[in-house]
Parts: structure tokens; C-alpha cells; sequence
């Protein structure tokens, strides 16, 4: 097995796992890959560093937390947030809507809401907030 750091053209680095490089190839050219934060598929090797021990001499706080560890959390809790919700489609206006004047079942929901159905939806009061992350029921549509 190798592992690979690879990077989107929106600038998302990730980590992946092949056989060999001639399976990263292979999969590359057939269209395999996708960016797991937005679904870009055109992906590239990034560059990748070795692991190097810090300077004894480094500041506190040394540097930001690793990215692919950030990755590893937000697919966590999107696995979460997945599993404790119901997906709803491009319903989610109409259900965030119907949820908020007590004509449906109090739950939580998530789904797809154009730019404009989510400012009407702020506007009237009613608590929305886009997810970090592309939902894995629309990303396997």
C-alpha cells in the first residue's frame, strides 16, 4: 500500500491509499477520484514532506493542527450529524418551514436550499446554518 496527499483544485488536501501508484493512475484516469469536502474531481498528487522532528528551540503553540487531522474530524462529525438527522432533499425549505410553524414533526433535518431559500428562511426566524461538508446522499447522486 502507498499513501498519497492529494489536493483538489479548490485547494482541499487529503489523504488516500492505493495499491500501488499504478492503481492511483489507473483510478486518475478513469475519473475514481473526488475531493471528500466538495467532490472536485480534478485531483492532483500534492506535494508531500517528510516527517521531520521539531527544533528545540520552537515557540509554543508550534504549528497549526495537521489538515489531514482536521479531515479526519470533520468526517467524523458529519458522520454524526448524518446518523442523528434526517435527510430531506431538496425539500429542506419547505421542511425547515413546515418544522418551525408546528405543521411537522420537531426533528432534525438536513438537506440542499438554494442561496434564496436559505436567506428567506434567516429571514423569517427560522435557524438555518450551511454544513462545512457535501452531504454523502447528494455526493453519491
Amino acid at each position: 500500500m502507498i499513501a498519497y496527499d492529494l489536493r483538489c483544485a479548490k485547494a482541499h488536501v487529503f489523504e488516500a491509499w492505493f495499491g500501488s501508484s499504478a492503481d492511483y493512475d489507473d483510478q486518475k484516469a478513469r475519473g475514481l477520484l473526488a475531493c471528500p469536502l466538495c467532490d472536485d474531481r480534478a485531483i492532483e498528487k500534492a506535494v508531500m514532506a517528510p516527517a521531520v522532528g521539531a527544533k528545540g528551540n520552537q515557540r509554543a503553540g508550534g504549528a497549526p493542527e495537521d489538515p489531514k487531522a482536521l479531515l479526519a474530524k470533520l468526517a467524523e462529525m458529519q458522520a454524526k450529524l448524518e446518523a442523528s438527522s434526517d435527510y430531506v432533499g431538496d425539500r429542506f425549505a419547505d421542511e425547515a418551514r413546515a418544522i418551525h410553524l408546528g405543521e411537522a414533526e420537531a426533528r432534525a433535518i438536513y438537506g440542499e436550499a438554494t442561496p434564496a431559500d436559505a436567506k428567506a428562511l434567516a429571514e423569517e426566524g427560522i435557524p438555518v446554518a450551511p454544513l462545512p461538508f457535501r452531504t454523502r446522499k447528494r455526493a453519491d447522486a
